[in-house]
């Protein structure tokens, strides 16, 4: 049976072709890519659908004899299901009406939701998934933190400048006082000298008045 003749199966029991094509490309598509995603796909009574890593290897070519490299690689394999294997060696009697295996469950078709423990090719898929998504957010954590040091430098650097531009102001404005300040005093000093020959010459003429008049 190919594909053609399966939808042809499943449109007599839909009572539709696009609708059973549909329904099987839909199957199909969604148990491939679960298994490539390295999921695994349980189908109660049927079977189940799952990813196998193969290590490298030596095997030699069936035409030549020759010894050659394997490399590593994953292959899809299935697991028929107990109610299959006992359909298909006849320990159990195919029924004329209705399905042949047994309903699935609500929610067994998802992946990773079968119920039974993951194999050691799944959670190997999955470690890898995880230290992939761990080496790829690496840079962006490291950017950010570089930023913030950046970021902390730039703040640190216009601190020290606004206190020595502060600094350097106070100074010129202490410097610009006390220069204001020593001009006054000088100014007053040279009024003082210009003052104090004046009175001492206002001094001499009373006391020659006063002799005069004697």
């Amino acid at each position: 049976m190919n594909k053609a003749q399966l939808v042809e199966a499943v449109a007599e029991q839909l009572g539709g072709r696009k609708a059973a094509a549909e329904a099987v490309d839909a199957v199909l598509d969604t148990m491939v890519r679960a298994v490539v995603a390295g999921d695994r796909v349980s189908v109660t009574g049927f079977g189940t659908f799952e990813k196998v890593e193969r290590s490298a290897r030596f095997a030699r070519n069936p035409q030549t004899g020759e010894k050659v490299k394997v490399k590593k690689t994953s292959v899809p394999r299935f697991r028929p299901g107990q109610g299959f294997k006992d359909l298909v060696s006849g320990s159990k009697k195919l029924p004329k009406e209705g399905p042949s295996v047994k309903k699935a469950p609500k929610g067994s078709l998802t992946p990773g939701k079968s119920g039974v423990a993951a194999t050691p090719a799944a959670k190997r898929a999955a470690t890898k998934r995880a230290a992939t998504a761990a080496a790829a957010a690496a840079p962006a954590k490291k950017a950010a933190a570089k930023k913030a040091t950046t970021t902390a430098a730039a703040k640190k650097t216009t601190a020290t400048a606004t206190k020595k531009t502060a600094a350097a102001a106070k100074k010129a404005t202490t410097t610009a006082a006390a220069k204001k300040t020593t001009a006054t005093a000088k100014k007053a000093t040279a009024t003082a000298k210009k003052t104090a020959p004046a009175k001492k010459t206002a001094t001499r003429k009373t006391t020659a008045r006063k002799t005069s008049a004697k």
